[in-house]
């Protein structure tokens, strides 16, 4: 299929410049395009995945992509769609986190693949060496003050006194088509892309590129996802969905997607995954069959958290769901990283002096499971207490060491909802 018509037909275009020439030159050659991102943080988060995933998905259809690393403008801060100043961030911040953003788009990008190499590129590298009196000059003149002040989000600023705009995040608009010139001038780069908010800045560099050298470039939007609920997409009540391991775990990663609405669930399998129309449409009529299976949601929950953490860590994260909420699972086969995992996601205890084989009351009390031996033995006599899925109905019962997940950790299941895990030292 031609390129434009995939981002079409997955959800990647809202709006776009002038959408029949797009599609004829996609058509006709290799298009070079980019999507810019300041690195405000040393992680990208689910935000940022809609552009991310229109450029991989260009490349596969033999376009090359440009990750742009706002060096330069990050210090400056995009006001749009804000409501406030950004806090401006130093140099030194901006490095950091661009190596750390740098790992995360290998995932989605190629970037040794022959002549559609995706590129990563900072635009630090180029607008450090502008002057001021360059851009006065040279660059200043092609900008209307009228058009730039019309902007919504600029107007609602200069209405509120207590809020504003300062000169700096005003600028940003001309630095942005500054990185956009640079890139056509430079690599031949004929598109850029980013959401929806982006559509003036979109146009102004398009139209400075129009003025200034008459070269043909366009510009691409997507859409700002909201949910069916009508919230922004991405956002949940403890921030952010980073991808990250260390700010969002890969568990809570693989549940944020597993979470969601029956109503999204096909719009998002197009939007962030790589797997073919054909077969999602295979996967909702499969899952529209028995919708409490939640068939499409586990489908759409692995192949995001395959592409971002690795096919074998969404395995692990499936298997720590499983022992989570599957009462019937085969605790046979645990896998280390799968333990590792749930040490983060569940009451765990490290546990030592206790010599096996012990009895399962002290055994229930030690794991921290039940806060005392009295506990321990009522719950068993209630008929709620499972170990590693052997379900325990003697109080008087010993547990042996080989009872042990390698060798060390103890799952404990009392009841539908509590769930506890020790490691014991040997």
């Amino acid at each position: 299929m031609n390129a434009f018509e995939v981002l079409k037909g997955r959800g990647y275009f809202e709006w776009c410049t002038n959408a029949e020439r797009l599609e004829q030159v996609m058509n006709e050659e290799m298009v070079t395009a980019y999507v810019g991102f300041d690195p405000t943080a040393d992680s990208l988060h689910v935000g940022h995945l809609i552009p991310l995933m229109a450029l991989g998905w260009l490349q596969r259809l033999g376009h090359r992509p440009i990750a742009l690393a706002g060096g330069g403008t990050g210090l400056i801060g995009d006001p749009s769609g804000k409501s406030k100043e950004r806090n401006l961030i130093t140099l030194e911040a901006v490095q950091h986190n661009i190596e750390g953003v740098k790992v995360q788009l290998k995932k989605f990008l190629n970037f040794d693949c022959g002549k559609n190499s995706a590129l990563l590129l900072n635009n630090y590298d180029w607008l450090s060496k502008v002057t001021f009196l360059e851009v006065l000059h040279d660059i200043g003149k092609f900008f209307s003050v009228n058009n730039l002040i019309a902007r919504e989000y600029i107007r609602s600023r200069l209405e509120d006194p207590e809020k504003g705009i300062s000169y700096t995040e005003f600028s940003y608009v001309l630095l942005q088509a500054m990185d956009f010139k640079y890139l056509n001038e430079n690599y031949n780069c004929r598109l850029q892309m980013g959401g929806n908010d982006q559509q003036g800045n979109l146009l102004a560099g398009s139209d400075y590129i129009r003025r200034t050298t008459g070269a043909e470039v366009f510009g691409l939007t997507q859409p700002l996802l909201l949910t069916s609920s009508g919230t922004k997409f991405g956002k949940t009540e403890a921030g952010a969905v980073w991808l990250d391991a260390t700010k969002t775990s890969p568990y809570k990663f693989y549940q944020f997607w597993f979470n969601t609405d029956d109503r999204d669930v096909e719009k998002l399998l197009k939007l962030y995954t790589f797997m073919p129309l054909e077969e999602i449409s295979e996967i909702m009529n499969e899952h529209n069959a028995a919708p409490e299976k939640r068939i499409a949601q586990k489908k759409l929950a692995f192949e995001v958290t395959k592409t971002v953490h690795g096919e074998d860590t969404a395995k692990s994260v499936i298997n720590a769901s499983e022992i989570l909420f599957n009462p019937k699972i085969d605790f046979a086969n645990v896998s280390e990283e799968t333990c590792e995992m749930l040490k983060q996601e569940v009451p765990y205890k490290k546990v030592e002096g206790v010599d096996f084989p012990a009895g399962v009351v002290s055994v229930l009390s030690a794991s921290g499971a039940c806060e005392s031996n009295g506990e321990a033995k009522r719950a068993i006599r209630q008929g709620g207490v499972s170990v590693n899925g052997e379900k325990i109905s003697d109080e008087k019962a010993e547990l042996n060491r080989e009872v042990l997940i390698n060798g060390k950790y103890l799952f404990v299941r009392i009841g539908k909802k509590k769930f506890n895990m020790a490691e014991f030292s040997n």
